[in-house]
């Protein structure tokens, strides 16, 4: 069959991809792309904030070890591309605080993917159910890709710009075993299901460079034995408390600053014995925290009462005193863990490990366990990307007519992190721009 020639093919239909493909159009370039799936959105249908960093120094204290040029980027581009939802008439509430020291705006991220579907399919062209085989070369530079369409025929997509925009490998056993942890496979997904290594597997195919392994990952605590049933549950079943309670491993130690996020202490939780850890929070905790919004405008739910509900190991105590009748197949010694709480309470600000963002004892009965476990949102390990979009070699430099965005990147975050929908969305148009700069300067 006819090969197909556009100015951008765009590899995904996540947030990144759709992104980089409105931005594409609204730049006057031709437009396809291509989804595994039958569906687009990704893991941003179920998302509800665009929020990251609001300084270069808060940026590089709570990330020291990510790319500073992609940590200066996604500051310098969040604006912008809070301003570039808006003017898709996508409604943006105005900034509101985010896991401490973010700033983010709640926005309806069906409404946005709607919209930008919408246009694609007015002035490009949206292929679903169609897998990417591989990308074409010439001359050492990327000029589009072989892609299975949804019948099952091949064609080729011959274009100026390719953007992978695929959406991480959390779906990925093996891949998540190798670049994340060797238990990361055990972990329940809190995204999409088609994510699986497609951008990462192209782009080291034609010389890409990644990240390092090991660099950690997006996920919260949830509680063990409870199955996600649907999408919605990924935020119902999250923990996000943490930070404001107690987590207490199988040798019945705190291993942690709980305070500093609950999204390193879900990483930190996949290096303990077995990966799961107790959970304790007191009446203070529970009033303000467990049935409380994590972020202004969140809806509040009562994790603890889901969680029991849902048969998730839960136990109640009214005193410190009532930890000795922890069930013993759980495996914790609830007497050691009650006098763990009671030091803990004593020592205040000089405990250790320390808890830098609350210190309050946790001193008032009654006491909600939950026993608790990571669960895999998206890998920090990826394809490295300039500030502009552009893959970078592992030979060094850049592999020309190759861009990518979202979850496919690396190098970004090491252990750290500060917002999944900022970066495919900064990184998404920053990845357009500069494609339709190249375009420009080629036609000129």
């Amino acid at each position: 069959m006819p090969g197909i020639d556009t100015d951008v093919l765009v590899i995904g239909a996540g947030m990144a991809g759709l992104t980089a493909a409105a931005r594409s159009l609204s730049r006057g370039s031709s437009v396809i792309v291509v989804e595994t799936s039958a569906t687009v959105g990704g893991s941003a249908q179920f998302a509800g904030y665009a929020w990251t960093a609001p300084s270069h120094e808060v940026m590089d204290e709570v990330n020291p070890n990510g790319s500073p040029a992609l940590r200066r980027a996604l500051v310098d581009g969040f604006a912008p591309g809070i301003e570039w939802i808006r003017s898709l008439d996508v409604e943006c509430a105005d900034a509101v605080t985010v896991l401490r020291y973010g700033t983010g705006h709640q926005f309806d991220t069906n409404q946005y993917i709607g919209e930008c579907r919408k246009r694609i399919r007015a002035d490009g062209e949206l292929l679903t159910s169609t897998s990417t085989l591989r990308l074409l070369t010439e001359d050492g530079s990327v000029v589009g890709a072989r892609v299975r369409l949804a019948d099952g025929t091949e064609r080729e997509i011959r274009a100026r710009a390719t953007i992978i925009a695929t959406g991480g490998f959390q779906a990925n056993p093996e891949a998540a075993n190798k670049h994340i942890h060797p238990a990361a496979s055990a972990m329940q997904l809190r995204s999409n299901p088609t994510s699986v290594g497609d951008g990462i597997r192209l782009a080291e195919a034609v010389g890409a460079a990644t990240g390092k392994d090991r660099s950690g990952f997006y996920g919260h605590l949830i509680p063990t034995g409870v199955s996600f049933r649907e999408p919605a549950d990924f935020v119902a079943l999250s923990l996000y408390y943490s930070e404001h309670a107690l987590l207490f491993n199988l040798d019945n130690r705190r291993f942690i600053d709980e305070t500093a996020g609950d999204h390193l202490t879900t990483m930190a939780l996949l290096e303990q014995p077995e990966s799961r850890g107790l959970l304790v929070a007191d009446e203070r905790v529970y009033r303000d925290w467990i049935t409380g919004s994590y972020v202004e405008g969140a809806v509040a739910i009562d994790k603890f009462d889901l969680a029991q509900r849902r048969g998730g190991r839960c136990g109640f105590a009214e005193s410190l005193d009532d930890f000795a009748y922890l069930p013993e197949e759980w495996g914790y010694d609830g007497a050691v863990i009650a006098e763990e709480i009671g030091k803990i309470n004593a020592a205040g600000r000089a405990v250790r490990p320390p808890r830098a963002y609350d210190a309050e004892p946790l001193d008032r009965g009654p006491y909600y366990v939950i026993e608790a476990c990571p669960a895999l949102t998206f890998p920090f390990h990826g394809v490295r990307i300039d500030e502009n979009g552009r893959v970078l070699a592992a030979a060094g430099g850049t592999i020309e007519g190759l861009f990518a965005a979202g979850s496919d990147t690396g190098g970004l975050y090491d252990h750290a992190y500060t917002g999944g929908i900022a970066p495919a969305l900064v990184f998404g148009l920053a990845a357009a721009d500069r494609a339709t700069a190249d375009r420009a300067v080629v036609t000129a």
